[in-house]
């Protein structure tokens, strides 16, 4: 048979024993001597094996990864996404923090200085400042969340292992706007995704945003970044909970241009730092209660820590699920990735009292945004994602002459001029100025025509302030897809509490001066689009429970479901010998093991956390 572009043949000769290793000598002689025979060789048998592809990494530390190893229900479902063969690869991240330990061993190799600066000193190097008690670990830690380099035996593993990382040293000195813009503008043909973790004092009673110039930073960001799809913002949504802070009074958290993160303990709880306003669009884990085991990441001096928490331990690792996404789908836009996250972010087991479903019939909160971030729904929607059209914004003014707002006023708004060109909302901002005695007592909700209310701010009892709200915008991502035509209503009340309803008597009763609605969206009916998180059925036969017993091609069956990778302590095998059985399960490893190759206590391939790998072995010891 001849081979297809090349000058070979391959003959088939019927004496010659198949597999026979010694040549066959007639043959041989006869070719020898044949003046148009160059080169021959008998062909024979090599044994390969498939290099064995674990998706489970064998880091020490990735057992006590509880976020993304299947130790608590759903996890951040990150080995999903790896099992599909997504792990950053191609996409750059910078975190904008105190610096990067850049020659930490589970950092190095996957270091980028092209995304790196020191705003600080003002030189290429972001390597933090030690000694004043190492106070500055915190970008490391961070980064280690994002792109810790995996299999290689140092702490865990990164969400997107394979991304490169740089770091941006600012938060370790003056900071100013113009730093800030610096940051946020750094190389953005070059960096994708920017994660930051802070934002104005989260002691419940600042309101303040970014200055003109990282404001410009961020239009520019979206605008130009990235070839013009636009650079990704991740945002941490703030610590502010035990002051009774709210997001919404933060101006980078609640600008259209970040994605806000929340946060949530691994029993679904809500943590007690965290704030909640309607500009929190997804969340992730932070922290658990029931171990001392928090966030698993990288830390100064060389070390690994597990004790990384807070909203800003949140942002990173949806920084690194956004990271899978773009490798999955490098064509998406800004505002696609927020589409996506929406979609790919599940109410679960989060707890709260607020949950309620908007006018498309999607379940909201003030706490959690959309739920919580499923990595493995993101690359899925992300591959087959059709682009959004062009953003479109629509602006009404809803007050013409100052309203008194004394306990509590309501205005109504027919935004039917804006329905022409929006179809499905994306942002919506109110923009309001107001003056009143205090601040802190006002509640501030927007309720759409569809019947979704949004709670722009809560009280805040710390903020005292008599300066009340000068030309600040609020934002909502509750009403995301719904059609804005017909009435909105804005509702301002007075719940202060009963001792300080009037702490001025003299002072005006407060009006409102000033209130704009912002709607921006698309004029395309995004709820016609069926679910990009919808699943095709992947089961074959289920039993009378519903329990699947057999999975499509390439997908194992375990504890009756069908999953593209075998979680950690199982392996995947043939269900049975017969050549025509196809069918994969998810096998039990030897107790000893963390991963392994097979059933016995000499296939691990990794360890649990107290046992000590023998390469030699292949076994697990207690130390």
């Amino acid at each position: 048979q001849v081979m297809e572009g090349e000058p070979y043949y391959h003959f088939r000769h019927r004496g010659t024993r198949q597999r026979a290793l010694s040549r066959h000598w007639g043959w041989h002689m006869r070719l020898t001597r044949d003046p148009q025979v160059l080169w021959f060789e008998q062909q024979t048998v090599k044994k390969r094996s498939k290099r064995g592809f674990s998706v489970v990494p064998t880091d020490p530390w990735f057992p006590r990864q509880w976020y993304m190893n299947n130790d608590v229900h759903p996890d951040l479902n990150i080995l999903t996404a790896w099992s599909r063969g997504y792990t950053g690869l191609g996409v750059v991240l910078t975190v904008l923090d105190d610096g990067l330990e850049k020659d930490h061993p589970d950092l190095a190799a996957n270091y980028d200085p092209l995304a790196s600066y020191d705003f600080n000193s003002n030189d290429p190097d972001p390597q933090p400042r030690y000694g004043d008690g190492d106070k500055n670990w915190h970008g490391t830690r961070c980064a280690g969340e994002v792109a810790a380099v995996a299999n290689n035996n140092i702490c865990g593993a990164g969400v997107a292992y394979n991304a490169k990382i740089g770091g941006v040293r600012m938060l370790d000195g003056s900071i100013m706007d113009i730093v800030e813009a610096q940051a946020l503008s750094l190389q953005p043909q070059h960096i994708h995704i920017y994660s930051a973790s802070w934002g104005p004092e989260d002691d419940g009673k600042t309101v303040d945003g970014p200055g003109v110039l990282a404001a410009a930073a961020f239009h520019r960001g979206v605008v130009q970044g990235r070839g013009g799809l636009g650079s990704i913002f991740i945002w941490a949504s703030g610590n502010g909970g035990t002051n009774y802070d709210n997001c919404n009074c933060d101006g980078y958290t609640n600008s259209i241009y970040t994605v806000s993160v929340g946060s949530v303990l691994g029993d679904g709880h809500r943590p007690r730092y965290s704030e909640s306003c309607p500009a929190i669009l997804t969340t992730t884990y932070s922290s658990r209660t029931t171990s001392k085991v928090q966030i698993v990441t990288t830390d100064l001096h060389h070390r690994c820590t597990d004790k990384h928490t807070g909203t800003s331990a949140s942002a990173p690792l949806a920084a690194g699920m956004v990271a899978l996404a773009l490798e999955a789908n490098p064509t998406l836009t800004w505002r696609d990735l927020q589409h996506l996250i929406i979609r790919a972010s599940k109410p679960a087991h989060l707890r709260a009292e607020d949950w309620a479903k908007n006018g498309v019939g999607r379940s909201v909160s003030h706490y959690y945004g959309y739920g919580l971030l499923d990595a493995g729904l993101l690359v899925q929607a992300a591959t087959t994602w059709a682009g959004t059209r062009p953003q479109e914004k629509c602006s009404v003014e809803a007050v013409q002459v100052p309203r008194d707002i004394s306990s509590g006023l309501t205005i109504s708004i027919d935004v039917s001029s804006c329905s022409q060109i929006i179809r499905s909302l994306e942002h919506v901002q109110v923009q309001l100025s107001l003056s009143y005695s205090r601040r802190g007592d006002l509640v501030v909700a927007l309720s759409s025509p569809m019947g979704t209310k949004s709670t722009l701010v809560t009280v805040r009892p710390y903020d005292t302030s008599q300066e009340g709200y000068k030309d600040w915008t609020f934002m909502s991502t509750h009403f995301w897809d719904e059609n804005p035509k017909g009435i909105w209503t804005l509702q301002l009340e007075n719940r202060g509490d009963a001792h300080n309803t009037d702490p001025c008597p003299s002072c005006p009763p407060g009006q409102l001066t000033s209130f704009i609605l912002h709607l921006h969206g698309t004029d395309e009916d995004m709820p016609a689009r069926r679910s990009a998180a919808t699943v095709t059925d992947e089961c074959l036969r289920r039993d009378e429970n519903g329990a699947c017993e057999e999975c499509g091609s390439s997908l194992y069956t375990h504890h009756g479901s069908c999953l593209s990778y075998c979680p950690p302590r199982y392996y995947g095998k043939a269900r049975s010998a017969t050549p025509r059985d196809t069918a994969r399960v998810c096998a039990s490893c030897h107790p000893s093991c963390y991963t392994c190759r097979g059933a016995s206590a000499h296939n691990c391939t990794s360890c649990p956390s107290g046992r000590t790998f023998h390469d030699i072995t292949h076994t697990c010891h207690h130390p």
